[in-house]
Order: C-alpha cells, then structure tokens, then sequence
C-alpha cells in the first residue's frame, strides 16, 4: 500500500477494516429518558474543566434508546450531562457516558471525544412506568423510573435545548505515554425534529462504582423527568480550546551515543 492510499483510506481504525463507516450519522426515533437533579456545587466544581463555567448545581441523568442509527445499528446510551457556559453562549457538558454498542464507541471517541465506556444499559416499558438501568459487568450503577406520558409537554423548550451547543474533553494520549491531544471540542445536533415530548413523576438511584461511578455527582433532590422521541443528525465538532497550546515542548535528547562505536 503506498502512503497515498494509506492517507486516503485512514479515517477510522483499524485501517484496513475499520469499526465504523464515514459520517454523516443520523438517529432516527431517538427516544430520550431524562432525570433533572440538584447535585453537590462542589462535585461540579471539581469536574467541570475551564474554560466552561458551571450554570447551576444541575445535572441530568439521561437514558436514550438509539433503534435506527445509519452506520451503528441499534443501541442504548446513558450518561450525565452538565448545565455550561462559555463566552456568553449557555449549553452542555457531557460529563460522562456508557453505550452497549462498540461502533459508536469507537467513533464517538476518535472523532469528537465522547467519554464512552462499555456498559449493559436498558431502556424499557414496564407497563405505566419508563425504566431505564445502568449496569457496569453484573453491577448496578443507575435505576431510573418515570410515570409514563402523563403531561404533554410544549415542545419549544426542548428543541431550543437540542439546538445549544454541547461541549466535550478529547484526548488522545501520545505514543510515549504522554498527551498528543488535549482538547475542548463544541458540536451540535442538526436537522432536528422532534416527535413528541411528556413529563411525568420520576426517581433516580445512582450507586459506587470503582470505574463507573455515576454517584460521584449524588442526588441532592430529583426536579423533574422528561421523556421525549426525536429524529436528529450528530454535526461534526470544532476545537474551542486546546490545553496544550501554551506548552513547552523539552528539548530533544542527544541519543547519538547509542549508534557510535565503543571506544
């Protein structure tokens, strides 16, 4: 293969048979289980990177069923997403996230910096009531239950919400064990419509976990659960910030002595 054909073909890994096809990425019937909390200001405080500046001491828990998605199939997501601004613009930071599916995974890291991680999710109809669970291995992490569809709700509030830019840390570690990208990427949902949106009664549980520990941001109070069903497409990201940008980098190391002659 010659350099140019690697340079051509070298949009994913691996290679020669990558883990995902090139975008656009585009969800269809998107249904979003989520649970408003009030959280500890000072668990916010110790995770939220600058330059982002923390709204409110509000988190939501959300629990998205993901059936029709070009390029990954069908899967279930969850994560903690966090109030933000940045330079006059309010959105949100996406703080952490479990899928079920290794595509998007893959891609949600490699291109944009998604904080995914493998996990057994569910989102599921158990007669009146909206489930959704969070299992890392045979552990429960997060149980999440809402009244199903007992109010509808207005849906410009959501679509502006769906419209704000959303904020993430990429990082890509450097061969030498070191950082080779260190970045503070914005994105945006595209293309959105939305299907339907309910509110109902809602109770969250978040439980200890030594590598999916969701109860690091703890329930103070549950304000609110929204479940609502969308058609939206994942826009491509832009750098806001790179940490690394002011760093020295150290001088390189005379190695010559390794290839000269004994004495």
């Amino acid at each position: 293969m010659k350099i140019a054909d690697v340079r051509a073909r070298a949009f994913a890994m691996p290679l020669n048979n990558p883990s995902y096809p090139r975008g656009p990425y585009h969800f269809y019937d998107r249904e979003y289980f989520v649970v408003e909390y009030l959280t500890d200001p000072e668990a916010l405080r110790a995770i939220v990177p600058e330059p982002l500046e923390i709204i409110d001491p509000i988190v939501k828990f959300e629990f998205i069923r993901l059936p029709d998605t070009t390029g990954f199939g069908d899967f279930t997501e969850c994560g903690q997403m966090i109030r933000v601004g940045l330079g006059g613009e309010t959105g949100t930071y996406v703080h952490s996230m479990y899928l079920d599916d290794e595509a998007p995974i893959a891609a949600g890291r490699e291109i944009w910096g998604f904080p995914q991680k493998l996990a057994r999710l569910n989102l599921s109809h158990e007669s009146e009531v909206l489930v959704g669970t969070l299992h890392f291995g045979s552990v429960p992490c997060a149980i999440g239950s809402m009244g199903y569809k007992h109010i509808e709700l207005d849906p410009a509030p959501i679509l502006r919400e769906l419209g704000a830019p959303n904020f993430l840390i990429k990082i890509i570690p450097h061969v030498d064990g070191g950082l080779r990208i260190c970045e503070l990427v914005r994105y945006r949902w595209q293309n959105v419509s939305l299907k339907g949106a309910w509110s109902g009664p809602a109770a969250l549980q978040l439980f200890p976990h030594a590598m999916a520990n969701v109860s690091k941001l703890p329930i103070l109070k549950v304000l609110s659960g929204t479940h609502f069903i969308a058609d939206v497409t994942l826009g491509l990201g832009e750098v806001v910030h790179d940490y690394l940008a002011d760093r020295i980098e150290p001088p390189l190391q005379d190695l010559s002595f390794l290839t000269e002659p004994a004495q």
